[in-house]
This record gives structure tokens, C-alpha cells and sequence, in this order.
């Protein structure tokens, strides 16, 4: 079976802390039961999480859903966004992970890549030079979400034209947020080898499309 990477880039900065990383949790929590539920993305999904603040650590490398156990996500009390740092780590784990077809074996799905911030790039001269090598892996896929008042879309424009934001960071927003990550998901897995790019669905009334 041919796998579907799936990498999630998670903002842990301080602003996340308290009750929007809670809220980012049982979105996670929700998104992986909601994906073992699909018999084809039990099989094939496998999920990646990069967290990144003023440190950026991939919490989860590349793991079968079945095998998937969430990892303890912190927050800092504060400090900067290092989004072109977890670009950057993303563009070596995508490197490491994910298979290449050779002419004896089929290689893996194109990723998917699904970013959220609270905020901008602190790091944005780094984040600015990682977005040409990121679109050089040729993701299946790339989503970006904007999550409440104070995050910038613009930054998120340059990296991908599928940008949505959330006007708020509670549970019920991160919920419906990552239940529209996991139908996209299970579209994409669907859809594997008719079409080069997914075709999103329609997002909740929670997730807003930013033009």
C-alpha cells in the first residue's frame, strides 16, 4: 500500500498557550479518530507533527495511523515564531521520509502540508528563501490557517493560495477546523492518482477563506 504523508506544522508560541493549545489538542485528538474511522486512511495515512516557536522540533515523525500516538505539545511562556525554521525542518523530514518511486517500487503519495499560526514568522527572511524549496516537493496539497485576531495572512498568501483563518482559538473553532483537515484528508485519499492536486471541500462555517 502506497502511503499519504501528511505533515501538520503547528504554532506553539506563547500566545498559544493556555486555552488555544488545549483547544489545538482535542482538535488533534478529534482529526486522528475521525481518520482511523476511513478504512482506505487507516491504511494508507501516515501523520507527521512539527511544532515551532522560539525552538522547532518534529514531536512526531512520519507514523502509520495505526501506530499513532499523540505526542505532549508545550508552549513557551514567550518568544519568537520560527516558521521559515519549521519550513526549513519540514523540507529535510519530507527529504528523509517520504519514499521515491524507483523503477522496482512505486514511491509514496505527493504530501499533504497543513500549517497553522496564531502569528506571523519571526524569522521572515528565512521564511521568505524556504518557500521556493518547500513548492519544490511538489505537495499534493498545501493549506494554511490563520487562527484568531492577531494572525497575518499575508506571509501565508506567498506560500500557498489555500489560506483560511479562524476569528477565534477555542475548542469548538479547532474542532471544526481539524474535522475539514480530516474530510480533506479522506478526499485527497480518494482522489490518489485521477488528479495532480486535491480538490478541497467546502470549509465549516467556523474556518473563513481568506482571498
Amino acid at each position: 500500500m502506497r502511503r499519504l504523508p501528511v505533515y501538520l506544522l503547528i504554532d506553539t508560541s506563547g500566545s498559544m498557550r493556555g486555552e488555544p493549545i488545549e483547544a489545538v489538542k482535542v482538535g488533534l485528538e478529534a482529526l486522528v479518530s475521525s481518520l482511523r474511522q476511513e478504512p482506505y486512511a487507516l491504511e494508507s495515512v501516515n501523520i507527521s507533527i512539527i511544532t515551532y516557536d522560539r525552538d522547532v522540533r518534529q514531536i512526531l515523525p512520519l507514523t502509520p495511523l495505526d501506530e499513532l500516538q499523540l505526542p505532549v505539545i508545550t508552549t513557551p511562556e514567550s518568544g519568537p515564531t520560527h516558521m521559515g525554521q519549521a519550513l526549513k525542518l519540514l523540507c529535510e523530514r519530507v527529504d528523509e521520509e517520504v519514499h521515491r518511486g524507483t523503477p522496482d517500487r512505486k514511491g509514496d503519495w505527493r504530501p499533504l502540508l497543513f500549517l497553522m499560526t496564531d502569528g506571523k514568522p519571526s524569522d521572515i527572511q528565512l521564511y521568505k528563501e524556504m518557500i521556493p524549496e518547500v513548492k519544490k516537493r511538489h505537495f499534493g496539497g498545501i493549506v494554511a490557517c490563520a487562527a484568531g485576531m492577531s494572525a497575518k495572512t499575508e506571509p501565508l498568501k506567498e506560500l500557498t493560495d489555500e489560506v483560511y483563518s479562524l476569528d477565534t482559538v477555542d475548542s469548538t473553532a479547532f474542532r471544526s477546523f481539524f474535522k475539514w483537515v480530516s474530510d480533506t484528508i479522506e478526499v485527497g485519499n480518494r482522489s490518489l492518482g485521477a488528479a495532480d492536486d486535491i480538490e478541497l471541500p467546502p470549509p465549516p462555517a467556523e474556518v473563513n477563506v481568506i482571498v
